[in-house]
């Protein structure tokens, strides 16, 4: 068999208009890729994938909120209490706004006592990442950091100003003068486990992501009078605001000097309209997501990238579950080893189509690893696309189906 076509996936960055509030965002996405096709002369096929970035969902949809709401929330929830703040990120665009508006609601209590926030940092880096000291240090100041509940001052003579190896921002002061300038005090402490903040206060607002309903149910059992997450706030509109009801703040980016660009709602009605447009059109049925973060760690800065609460808030039914692939180059090295050329590929052919038939060993599916396929196309997507000013919020993905007996 001699293959004819010598490319596999193809991803295409679909470059759109600037999105704004009220936009109909399926049409949009559909006449872009539309557009797209016939100037860059590409046909779209049945599982192809069109990826949204979840921003200019969420920008279409106004979901927004201002930090005065957010403090409105953080006040009514812990209802006149000062309140420990654990396990932020370190982040100017992701948290820090968010913590302008948990310290300004706490600064709304009427005691002096009430208006603190205790922040409890994780250390030697934060969820996703980013440090605050080396593991290098640690070990040589013999602090085990699964144990030992650090005081800023403890903390400073042991290991003194540590900036962020990208930013250059001391986000141990960065974050205490932010607290400071809403009218809160603020004290700082270092620990990993949830428990440690019940010294300082019973009410609790924990901010890490991907381990919150743990940290929560620990809050909970050991005591804690008041436990919310981040995901808690603006669950719900307030004063008109945007709001989140499965996420709350989570996925939040900064809009503003005042405003947080919220994680989009409703999803999956975006993604089955834009499906619908495509079908309409063109008799293809393509399958379609909206993604926010890729889900991969950088080696060098050791940052891992998720720092949304899932990598794809909607997709279509086609994107559920993990691909089921075959590994050639163990059937290549093992199975048909003294094959070559064209019986090669008429043997590989034959294992791939059969595959789903139990007549291919186990061992050559090893090592593909069985992740999300939403996962695994955000991640492209999000690669693709870009942070900044390429102007392609839609991805068109191509082949990521297809395997090595598919021709066009």
């Amino acid at each position: 068999m001699e293959a004819t076509r010598k490319t596999g996936t193809v991803t295409r960055g679909i470059r759109c208009p600037i999105i704004r509030e009220g936009d109909d965002i399926a049409a949009i996405v559909a006449e872009s890729v539309f557009e797209a096709a016939e100037t860059e002369n590409f046909s779209l096929r049945d599982k192809d994938v069109i990826s949204i970035t979840e921003s200019i969902v969420a920008r279409a949809q106004g979901n927004y909120a201002t930090v005065d709401d957010i403090a409105l929330d953080v006040y009514e929830k812990f209802n006149g209490n000062a309140v420990g703040v654990i396990f932020p990120i370190l982040s100017r665009n992701r948290f820090a706004i968010c913590l302008r508006g948990i310290a300004k609601g706490i600064a709304r209590n009427e005691s002096p006592a009430a208006k603190k926030i205790t922040l409890m940092l994780s250390y030697p880096a934060d969820e996703v990442g980013n440090e605050l000291v080396s593991l290098d240090k640690l070990d040589e100041a013999k602090i085990n950091p699964y144990s030992d509940v650090l005081t800023k001052e403890t903390f400073r003579a042991l290991f003194g100003t540590n900036k962020h190896q990208f930013t250059g921002i001391d986000y141990i002061s960065y974050y205490e003068e932010l607290i400071a300038s809403c009218g809160a005090t603020c004290e700082i402490i270092f620990a990993n486990n949830p428990r440690a903040i019940l010294t300082y206060t019973d009410c609790v607002l924990t901010c890490d992501i991907h381990t919150r309903k743990r940290t929560k149910r620990m809050l909970k059992e050991a005591g804690a009078k008041i436990v919310y997450g981040i995901d808690d706030i603006l669950q719900t509109s307030i004063n008109g605001s945007g709001f989140n009801k499965d996420y709350g703040l989570l996925g939040s980016n900064k809009a503003t000097e005042e405003k947080v660009k919220l994680f989009p709602r409703d999803c999956n009605r975006v993604v089955l309209d834009v499906q619908k447009k495509i079908f309409e059109k063109t008799g293809k049925r393509v399958e379609v997501m909206v993604y926010g973060d890729g889900a991969f760690k950088d080696p060098q800065g050791k940052i891992w990238e998720l720092a949304d609460p899932v990598v794809a808030p909607g997709f279509t039914d086609g994107l559920r579950g993990t691909p089921n692939e075959l590994k050639l180059k163990y059937l290549a090295d093992n199975d048909f080893k003294d094959l070559s050329g064209n019986a090669l590929k008429e043997a590989i052919s034959t294992s791939i189509k059969n595959k789903g038939n139990n007549l291919v060993g186990n061992m050559a599916s090893e090592g593909t690893t069985p992740r999300q396929l939403t996962d695994l196309l955000g991640s492209l997507s999000d690669l693709t696309s870009g942070s900044g000013d390429k102007g392609t919020p839609v991805v068109v993905i191509q082949g990521y189906f297809d395997n090595y007996t598919n021709n066009y």
